[in-house]
């Protein structure tokens, strides 16, 4: 068995930023309290935490003068205040790609425009964004979500950075004919584009595709649906021990792709597993 690793794969380069920065500062201090997880899977969560992290879910919980971390996702304005207030050193971790998308929802409010954000309402970094835009703003899943009160009125339209670009390309041509004037920005990451398309080019040459990466990851799920949807046969799985040996079987070239929240040393793991297999 043949076993093809995408082009490119495992941690992005907002995810490797913040975490070598949080595991930095954890070298420096006995103990940083990270808001929320700072990366979406559970076996570099354990390990980090190993070195002293402790993940809390709001300002209020980290002690008063203690280091604290922002992660990749990035928080709301108020919430930067907050901790700011409570630590005694604050790490930003923010991905500069999520940075940019907070600037343009703040540009676009104070343009005047409606601000509308494809994505998951329910993500943090969808949150943190929701954040910076200080006039209307409103979150869509898909192009079937436009709510009939925004017709005729002025939009300005950007992405959480872990959308698929066929999504949001859907989004902005409904909106041509709802809307009199339209403002657009790309905030898709060229990492996750660059992973997507890892995974597309997989279907073409495998026989077989599995993607690795925490069920908490947006982008992991992102991966998960292309895969299904090329119609070659796929697996998601979290670490290498969830793998059944019995999907492997009649399977000559396996593909492993791997979310932007993966880190190297379990896609490694993964490969070991299946060359043994």
């Amino acid at each position: 068995m043949k076993v093809i690793t995408a082009d490119p794969t495992g941690l992005c380069f907002g995810v490797k930023r913040a975490i070598t920065t949080l595991e930095e500062e954890l070298r420096r201090s006995s103990r940083v309290y990270a808001l929320g997880s700072p990366i979406h899977n559970p076996q570099e969560i354990a390990r980090l935490k190993e070195m002293g992290l402790v993940v809390v879910e709001t300002p209020e919980e980290v002690p008063d003068g203690a280091v604290s971390f922002v992660r990749a996702h990035g928080v709301r304005p108020e919430v930067l205040d907050a901790l700011r207030r409570k630590s005694s050193k604050m790490v930003d971790g923010t991905c500069p790609f999520v940075k940019t998308a907070q600037e343009k929802a703040k540009s676009l409010s104070q343009e005047g425009y409606i601000v509308i954000i494809l994505g998951n309402a329910a993500h943090p970094e969808v949150q943190g964004i929701m954040g910076y835009a200080s006039g209307e703003a409103h979150v869509l899943a898909s192009a079937e979500d436009i709510p009939p009160g925004l017709k005729g009125r002025r939009c300005g339209l950007l992405s959480q950075t872990t959308q698929r670009v066929e999504t949001f390309s859907e989004l902005v041509a409904a909106f041509v004919s709802v809307s009199p004037e339209i403002k657009v920005y790309n905030t898709i990451c060229r990492a996750t584009l660059a992973r997507q398309q890892s995974v597309c080019r997989l279907a073409e040459e495998a026989d077989g595709i599995i993607v690795l990466g925490g069920r908490n990851s947006a982008n992991t799920r992102k991966l998960a649906e292309i895969a299904s949807a090329s119609g070659v046969p796929s697996l998601w799985v979290e670490h290498a021990g969830e793998l059944d040996g019995r999907w492997l079987q009649n399977k000559s070239r396996v593909g492993i792709a791997a979310g932007g929240s993966t880190p190297d040393w379990l896609i490694k793991e993964l490969i070991q597993k299946l060359e043994k297999m």
